[in-house]
C-alpha cells in the first residue's frame, strides 16, 4: 500500500522583506556598486540576530559616502597631475635661468634707486611670455619629441596633454606676458619680450632640423633677457646693457654645445641637425666650444672694474676653462656633462660679480 508521508515541518528561516530592501534602495543612491553589496550580504542566512546588524540604509549610506570621497580623491589626483603637466610644458628649469639674467638686466640698468614692485612687475611679464615661448616650442616639435628618449615622457609626446590644449595655453601665456609688460612695466620691455618669442619660435625652432648654425641664430633670442630685464628698468638699450648682453650670448656656446654633445645620437635619431655631419669624432665642437670659452673670459674682463672684479673674473673663467680643455682632450659624455654642470654654476657667479662691481 502507498502511504502517504506527512509533510514536513517549515523551517524557521528569516524571511526578507523585500518590498522594504526595494524601498531602502528607491531612497538611497543608486549604484551598481550598492546594489551587489546589498545582496551579497543578503544572499546566505545569517545566524546573527537582526537587532545587532547594520540596516541596509546604513550600509547604503556608508558606500554612497565611501564611494564619493573616492571620486573626490580620483578627481583631485586627475587635477594635480594635468596642472603638474601644465607645470611642465613651461620648462621652469629654463624660466629659473631667464629670471635670474633678467634680475640681473634690471638691477644693472637700474638708475638712482631700485623699486623692488619694477623688478616684480619684469619678472612676472618676462616669465609668463618665456612660459609661453617653451610651450609653443614644445607644441611645434611634438612629434619629433617622442622620437627622442629625453623627451618622449614630456606631456605632449606622451598624450598626457592634447595639441590643442597645449596651443591654447601657450598663446594665453605669451600674450598675457606681452600686455602685462606693456601695461605694468613699459612698451620698450614688452617689444623685446615678443621679439623674442616670435624670434625663437620661427627661427631657431625650425632651424634646428636644418643647419647646425640653430645654435649660432638660437643664441641671440636666449640673451634676450638681460636686454628686456634692463629696459625694464631704465626703459632704454644702452651699451652697457649689450655688454651683458654679449656675456650671455658667448655663454650659450659652452652650454648648450655640451648638451648637443650629450644628447648626439638622440638628436639624430629625431632628425636634429644640432652638430655638424662632418665632426663625426666631435673635434670641430669641442674645438668651438674651447674658442668660445676663451672669448667669454676675455669679454667679461673688458670693464675693466678693479682688480677685485679681474680677479673674481678670471678664478671663474679659469674654472670654466678647465672644464673645457677636459672635454677639448675626450670626446666622453661625461665631460661633456661635467661642462654643462660647470657652465651652471659659472654664470651666477659672473653676474653677482658684476652686480657687486656696479658704480
Amino acid at each position: 500500500m502507498l502511504q502517504v508521508r506527512p509533510p514536513e515541518k517549515r523551517r524557521d528561516v528569516p524571511e526578507l522583506d523585500f518590498r522594504a530592501q526595494v524601498a531602502d534602495l528607491h531612497v538611497a543612491a543608486r549604484s551598481d556598486i550598492f546594489v551587489v553589496t546589498v545582496f551579497r550580504g543578503q544572499s546566505r542566512p545569517s545566524t546573527t540576530s537582526s537587532a545587532s546588524m547594520p540596516s541596509i540604509r546604513e550600509r547604503m549610506k556608508e558606500s554612497a559616502i565611501a564611494f564619493a570621497d573616492h571620486q573626490r580623491t580620483s578627481l583631485t589626483d586627475r587635477l594635480l597631475e594635468k596642472a603638474r603637466d601644465y607645470y611642465v610644458l613651461t620648462k621652469p628649469e629654463v624660466n629659473l635661468l631667464i629670471l635670474m639674467t633678467t634680475s640681473a638686466g634690471y638691477y644693472l640698468g637700474t638708475r638712482g634707486s631700485f623699486h623692488f614692485a619694477g623688478l616684480l612687475n619684469t619678472l612676472i611679464g618676462t616669465l609668463l611670455v618665456a612660459s609661453g615661448t617653451a610651450t609653443l616650442n614644445q607644441w611645434m616639435e611634438r612629434v619629433w619629441d617622442g622620437q627622442m628618449r629625453r623627451t618622449a615622457r614630456r606631456p605632449l609626446p606622451s598624450g598626457r596633454v592634447s595639441s590643442t590644449e597645449a596651443f591654447v595655453f601657450g598663446m594665453l601665456l605669451s600674450l598675457a606676458g606681452g600686455l602685462y609688460l606693456a601695461l605694468f612695466v613699459n612698451r620698450l620691455s614688452s617689444l623685446l619680450a615678443v621679439s623674442t618669442l616670435l624670434s625663437y619660435l620661427l627661427i631657431y625652432t625650425p632651424l634646428k632640423r636644418r643647419t647646425p648654425l640653430c645654435t649660432l641664430l638660437g643664441a641671440f633670442p636666449g640673451a634676450m633677457p638681460t636686454l628686456i630685464g634692463w629696459a625694464g628698468a631704465s626703459n632704454a638699450v644702452t651699451m652697457s646693457a649689450m655688454f651683458l648682453f654679449a656675456v650671455l650670448f658667448l655663454w650659450q656656446f659652452p652650454h648648450f654645445l655640451a648638451i648637443a654633445l650629450m644628447y648626439r645620437e638622440d638628436y639624430e635619431r629625431a632628425g636634429y641637425q644640432m652638430l655638424p655631419r662632418f665632426d663625426a669624432d666631435s673635434r670641430f665642437t669641442r674645438a668651438e666650444i674651447l674658442i668660445f670659452t676663451v672669448a667669454l673670459i676675455v669679454t667679461t674682463l673688458l670693464p675693466g672694474a678693479g682688480l677685485l672684479y679681474s680677479g673674481s673674473m678670471l678664478l671663474a673663467g679659469a674654472f670654466l676653462l678647465f672644464y673645457s680643455l677636459r672635454l677639448a682632450k675626450s670626446s666622453s659624455r661625461l665631460m661633456a656633462s661635467r661642462l654643462l654642470h660647470a657652465s651652471v654654476i659659472y654664470l651666477p657667479v659672473v653676474l653677482v660679480v658684476m652686480a657687486l662691481a656696479k658704480r
